[in-house]
């Protein structure tokens, strides 16, 4: 499943290339782009995974910008 989910509070381009590495890494995790221009995440995982995969991003993204807001 692939899915694109809009941010809020994303404070710069170094954030949002440190909060994609770190998805990156995750378990599960097929695909992930973080665009700060267009405060939005395109994540990628397996589709029976997807849920548990997006949480940990959320705990990810949160521990380098604790204000980020995922809007879905």
């Amino acid at each position: 499943m692939k899915k694109i989910i809009k941010l809020q509070d994303l404070d710069c381009a170094n954030c949002a290339a440190k909060i994609e590495n770190a998805i990156a890494k995750l378990d599960g995790v097929i695909d992930v782009k973080v665009n700060f221009m267009g405060q939005k995440m395109t994540l990628e995982a397996p589709d029976e995974q997807f849920d548990n995969v997006l949480a940990q991003a959320q705990k990810a993204a949160r521990n380098i910008e604790s204000d980020l807001v995922f809007l879905g």
